[in-house]
């Protein structure tokens, strides 16, 4: 294949969302002229984003798929002499960095970091070299090894986490209380396939962290690291099942926790050798500061380009574009409007019935944007955010609006689940497993 002499983008995993006109990289590319490709780092898409709804392969021009040829996928990307090649999901940040440091070093990060901002052992190991304060973390496969490093760093009888090296969205997160058993979950994960179907060959133990939990986005050109939002957010726990999401508010620039949050995050994005590019960082507000739980070099992830544009009027796709095509660096942003982003939890996994209960959350008046799935869709429990129900965008100029319509999609969302429930009593099969998203009060840290 040859140039057409039409300018392109390379999306590595073209994973997306749809809401209305807005189809991620692929939309905002073309918005600009430029035709958006995407290249597959695997052989075929990922059953997990296929049943998720955020595969669609019309929105791009063409579809390639990597079958293990470095070279010869080198070769098709230089052939559309892309303006950039970047990144549409965790699963690409490995690929993306190895096709960005062969053909447009000019849009790297440091090379050979991609493992540091992936793999969760690596990335704490990273933090280390770097001086950069983070959770005591270990990667082994070894549950001897683990058991003596839990006694060596003063962690037996306190709270710690477990979890896969290379995994998103909370996949596969267990919290394990003070005293309580952890070699089941560590023998639960070790070896299991998790969402990127990659086997997880090590398991992270790290300790719990206590405090509030944030989200942090940058977005980085030639190093200068520039802030994108910061949001404050909760989870709530299934059983030692932790870090599925209930809501994110966005935070002004000027607020106080930032101030310190984001020099944090932009050390730790040192660290791991991002110098260009979005990068997606949790942290943890301790008592003695704040420390990272994990962080991607990718924009974030589910609707939160959407709630973020409604937010700042910007979000980290969009300064893509203006990095790519105009070669322009924003350090900080301006929060122009109160936004929340609420996720809705199922507590039965099955085909969803009763959908008009949860569809007249779109009436209420901060209401933006929402997606649920539709009637009879097969849909999973609710343990993680892959497996989130669905996501609702709330707007306004005054927060207790938002705050008071919260609590009305609440009780929708509790009425649907207990609608959903004596459905499946009287059908005499199903079982409500654990609480629902109103049970948010459980286990609080690391995820």
């Amino acid at each position: 294949m040859k140039s057409t002499g039409r300018r392109h983008v390379i999306v590595v995993d073209g994973y997306h969302i749809r809401d209305g006109d807005d189809r991620g990289f692929a939309s905002a590319f073309r918005a600009r002229g430029v035709l958006p490709v995407t290249v597959m780092s695997t052989p075929e898409p990922l059953a997990k984003f296929v049943k998720k709804n955020i595969w669609y392969p019309d929105d791009f021009e063409a579809v390639h798929y990597y079958d293990g040829d470095f070279e010869a996928m080198v070769k098709l990307v230089e052939s559309y002499d892309p303006v950039a090649i970047v990144t549409g999901n965790e699963s690409g940040v490995e690929f993306a960095a190895r096709l960005v440091e062969r053909l447009m070093p000019q849009f790297q990060n440091v090379p050979g970091t991609a493992k540091y901002q992936r793999h969760k052992g690596e990335m704490a190991l990273a933090l280390e070299r770097a001086g950069v304060p983070g959770p005591r973390t270990l990667s082994t496969a070894d549950p001897a090894e683990a058991a003596a490093w839990i006694e060596a760093n003063g962690l037996t009888g306190r709270p710690i986490v477990l979890k896969p090296p290379h995994s998103a969205g909370t996949d596969n997160v267990h919290f394990v209380p003070a005293g309580g058993e952890w070699l089941g979950h560590f023998t639960h994960i070790l070896g299991q396939v998790n969402g990127f179907e990659l086997r997880n060959d090590t398991v992270i133990v790290q300790e719990f962290l206590e405090g509030p939990e944030y989200i942090v986005d940058l977005y980085s050109v030639d190093g200068r690291h520039g802030l994108v939002d910061t949001c404050v957010y909760a989870k709530h726990d299934r059983g030692p099942r932790i870090g599925i999401y209930d809501v994110a508010d966005f935070l002004a620039p000027d607020h106080p926790d930032v101030a310190v949050l984001a020099p944090y995050v932009m050390r730790a994005a040192d660290a791991v050798g991002i110098r260009n590019g979005s990068t997606h960082a949790e942290a943890i507000m301790t008592p003695d500061g704040p420390r990272l739980v994990e962080l991607a070099a990718r924009y974030s992830g589910s609707c939160m380009m959407i709630s973020g544009s409604l937010a700042t009027g910007d979000n980290q796709i969009e300064r893509t574009v203006r990095h790519v095509l105009d070669g322009e660096f924003v350090p900080s942003f301006e929060l122009v409007r109160e936004v929340r982003t609420l996720w809705l939890c199922s507590d039965l996994a099955g085909p969803v019935h009763n959908m008009e209960i949860l569809r007249a959350i779109a009436d209420l008046p901060t209401t933006f944007s929402m997606a649920i799935p539709p009637e009879g869709r097969d849909m999973p429990l609710t343990n993680d955010v892959t497996t989130s129900l669905g996501w609702v965008i709330q707007g306004a100029d005054d927060w207790d609006a938002i705050e008071k319509d919260s609590a009305r999609i609440r009780e929708l969302e509790r009425a649907w689940n207990a609608a959903r429930a004596e459905d499946a009593a009287r059908a005499g099969a199903g079982k409500v497993h654990g609480a629902g998203a109103e049970d948010a009060a459980g286990e609080r840290g690391s995820a």
